[in-house]
């Protein structure tokens, strides 16, 4: 019992150490580029994806923002980052509503795809199809 307790102490630290990176840098250094430290050393690895795994790490949407652009149409603007070690691929979907919150019909609400690599931020910006949306709603699923 005390060996899987020490274990996932050691792993909590590498985890802990892996947070190491601001988020919203302009600059993204891979591992294979950066120096190695316990989550990118080769030895210490496996542990910190197994941790990644065991504790369910994964995509976060920080900041969702909804403005009208020049020509009239709404955009969304959508931010957020990959908790996980892993690269956490999903689809989403944006539906335009009206100003009676009904949907509007159209060929553009598709199910898109999105890939966000391991311990990185993301984006994507939608544009509403027509000038009279008013609002919207995004639903995401898994990418299979």
């Amino acid at each position: 019992m005390k060996t899987i307790t020490n274990i996932l102490l050691f792993a909590a630290a590498v985890a802990l150490i892996s947070c190491d990176e601001p988020q919203g840098s302009k600059i993204h250094l891979r591992a294979d580029v950066k120096s190695d430290n316990l989550v990118d050393n080769i030895v210490t690895r496996p542990v910190a994806y197994a941790f990644s795994a065991l504790i369910g790490e994964g995509i976060e949407v920080t900041e969702a923002v909804l403005r009208r652009n020049q020509a009239g149409f709404l955009e969304l603007n959508v931010n957020g980052i990959n908790h996980s070690q892993f690269t956490r691929k999903f689809r989403y979907r944006v539906e335009w509503l009206d100003k009676d919150n009904l949907l509007i019909q159209t060929k553009t609400s598709v199910w898109l795809r999105m890939s966000a690599m391991g311990k990185s931020p993301f984006s994507f910006k939608v544009v509403a199809p027509r000038p009279d949306a008013v609002n919207f709603r995004m639903d995401t699923r898994k990418w299979e």
